[in-house]
């Protein structure tokens, strides 16, 4: 059984029962069993851990975990100290920079995000390495459905930044007219100047949190390990 030592083991508690995730596990066995799967089995649920349920105020989704050595880690876009920044994360620095007159991080670790309160989440939490969506269709789309409608009950307004088509499909689940959500192309070098760039999220997630009595996100604290 998963244990994540927050309030998402009650909410989640019947999810990890039923026959879908079974299937996933089942999957996952045998794939972390005969090749290399990333991120590392313990680090699967670290959004979930790092970000609980009643804390969460921005949700960025991510698409699936990077599929390169060393990179995924279980928080969306992020990479730890040490790990060479990717393409994606490089550009969302480049619009922190322009939205809030942030300085760029020399490294990529946004673990300091999820302590505050940003769900990290992608909406596939596993991947092949080298092959980007190989388990897109495994079953973790009905499990990350069902945390964005637990993130939807939610009495407290929550931001959802969904960058690209994949983040994009979820917010048919986004119903209550408590939340913001932030649409735009998704920071990838490919689809960047679509209209990811100058769309300033970050300013506009916490201009929202704070017209709604919840606390801004410190966006800069990832100055603050480096």
């Amino acid at each position: 059984m998963v244990s994540l030592g927050n309030d998402w083991d009650d909410l989640l508690k019947d999810e990890f029962s039923k026959d879908y995730y079974l299937k996933i596990r089942n999957i996952l066995k045998k794939e972390y069993f005969t090749g290399i799967v990333y991120p590392p089995m313990n680090d699967i649920f670290n959004a979930l851990r790092l970000t609980p349920y009643a804390e969460t105020k921005v949700v960025i989704l991510g698409q699936d975990p990077y599929h390169e050595p060393g990179q995924a880690h279980g928080l969306s876009f992020s990479v730890r100290k040490g790990v060479r920044i990717p393409p994606s994360l490089v550009n969302i620095y480049k619009e922190l920079h322009t939205d809030i007159g942030m300085d760029i991080p020399s490294h990529g670790d946004l673990t300091s995000w999820a302590k505050q309160g940003v769900l990290l989440l992608n909406a596939t939490l596993t991947v092949r390495k080298g092959a980007a969506n190989s388990h897109r269709d495994i079953g973790w789309s009905t499990f990350t459905d069902n945390i964005i409608k637990i993130l939807n009950n939610s009495e407290k307004p929550i931001v959802f930044i969904l960058w690209g088509a994949n983040a994009g499909s979820k917010a048919s689940f986004i119903t209550s007219p408590k939340h913001l959500i932030l649409r735009s192309a998704h920071p990838s070098p490919l689809s960047a100047f679509n209209g990811f760039f100058g769309s300033r999220p970050f300013s506009k997630a916490n201009k929202f949190l704070s017209e709604n009595n919840r606390t801004p996100v410190n966006w800069a604290s990832v100055l603050e390990h480096t």
